[in-house]
């Protein structure tokens, strides 16, 4: 069966099928989009963090950057061992240790001195987090068919524009307990808003099974629909490496789509480490800030979620991901060039969208071109290198800061970095997708 065809017969499940697959959706979901929402808060609390740690430890902009960026290191580095662990120990266990020692490390950023501990701690926090993001893509194609899979990933994406919107006000609010037992608000920030990683990390064993077949919460008959619906879908992959992860970490198609990513990822975390400077420059308060930059994300989650079922409907994710991506990267150009404080939260807010757009349908590529153990390590890699995004966007962003007196130089590189990449995944991507498709035909 080619991947077409697979594609086709997904899209056409009956009334039966879309019954147990929103039982499966309510099931799963919420608590991982609960889950990614505190991964990404306690990843980017540090922006409104600095907003007083800066001045209190005496970090320039190139030593903030630096230490956002160095979380990234870590975490790429660790990210294909950990998918691996999360194969060979479950998807539950794995998970509930990634998310127990992440709160730990994201909790000990309020208790930091000077730049080397920090840059300390942002590399344990890396290395506790890595395998999360790609761990849960890969679980989420152990339960859902492909017909489902980019409005799924956009709903569990939606956590990063929650993190926005409620994080970002509750982190302008904690600022304002500067002082309550002898801590500065910076330190309360990064302590209440790592716990409930801590809380929720025995949840993972409780609610998350590593596969349909242990679903106690379904019938007989949902669970062989779905085992068989997964089964011969799984078949119709490219890619059956195995477990020569290297191979599939080299692969050229593999190193193709993490360049692309780690445009996405340059677009994301230049805007969201230092988006709350750059409206606190406008002359506000910290809680007007923390109000604020909440919009792009509010922006951000309405359009994750109609996007990831709007390319489930085109069916070219190369296409749907590009267009989101190119559209992220004009609108970041062109709040670089405007100076109306308004106009620029306006297009930072569609760019953010964009961005966030992006991710569903990219997502929904891999599983075209990897099968069984190789598609975990296939997310890991793409994350892994992709990510690395996060390390260079802030610190070139913060470095151009220090020298230029301006964030705008800095961002216009990461616009047009995004808006080529936008144009490759279109041309290229789009020939590999077609490419795999008539050799699994």
């Amino acid at each position: 069966m080619s991947v077409q065809t697979t594609q086709t017969a997904a899209v056409s499940i009956d009334e039966n099928g879309a019954r147990i697959m929103q039982r499966v959706t309510l099931h799963l979901i919420p608590f991982l989009l609960a889950c990614y929402f505190i991964s990404f808060l306690d990843r980017v609390n540090v922006a409104f963090a600095a907003l007083q740690m800066n001045k209190d430890l005496g970090f320039s902009q190139s030593v903030y950057g630096l230490g956002s960026g160095l979380f990234f290191v870590t975490y790429c580095l660790f990210e294909v061992p950990s998918n691996r662990m999360l194969g060979r120990v479950g998807a539950s266990r794995w998970i509930a240790r990634i998310m127990f020692t992440w709160g730990i490390c994201a909790a000990g950023l309020a208790f930091v001195v000077g730049p080397y501990s920090f840059y300390a701690v942002r590399l344990l926090l890396g290395a506790a987090e890595a395998g999360f993001f790609p761990g849960v893509l890969y679980f989420l194609t152990l339960w859902f068919p492909v017909a489902y899979r980019s409005r799924i990933i956009g709903m569990f994406m939606a956590g990063v524009a929650i993190s926005g919107i409620v994080g970002a006000p509750l982190s302008g609010f904690l600022l304002s307990l500067d002082g309550l037992a002898g801590l500065r608000g910076w330190q309360w920030l990064f302590i209440i808003e790592g716990a409930p990683a801590i809380l929720l990390a025995p949840l993972c064993l409780v609610l998350l099974k590593d596969s349909p077949a242990q679903a106690g919460w379904l019938a007989e008959a949902d669970r062989t629909w779905l085992m068989r619906t997964l089964a011969n879908e799984h078949e119709a992959s490219d890619v059956k490496h195995g477990d020569k992860y290297w191979l599939v970490v080299f692969d050229p198609r593999v190193l193709f789509l993490a360049l692309i990513y780690f445009t996405n990822v340059c677009l994301i975390n230049g805007i969201l480490f230092f988006l709350p400077m750059i409206v606190k420059s406008f002359g506000l308060s910290n809680t007007q800030t923390g109000f604020v930059s909440a919009i792009p994300s509010l922006c951000g989650l309405f359009a994750v979620v109609w996007w990831g079922r709007r390319s489930d409907k085109i069916g070219n994710r190369p296409l749907a991901a590009g267009i989101a991506n190119g559209l992220a990267g004009l609108a970041l150009l062109a709040s670089v060039l405007v100076a109306d404080p308004v106009v620029r939260i306006a297009c930072v807010s569609v760019s953010f969208a964009a961005t966030l757009s992006f991710t569903a349908p990219f997502w929904s590529i891999p599983p075209a071109l990897l099968s069984g153990p190789a598609r975990a390590a296939g997310y890991a890699a793409i994350s892994s290198l992709g990510v690395l995004g996060g390390f260079v966007a802030p610190t070139i962003i913060g470095y151009l800061k220090d020298v230029t007196g301006d964030f705008r130089l800095g961002l216009g590189i990461v616009a047009i970095a995004a808006i080529v990449a936008a144009a490759a995944l279109h041309t290229i991507g789009g020939r590999m997708v077609r490419a795999a498709e008539t050799r699994s035909a």
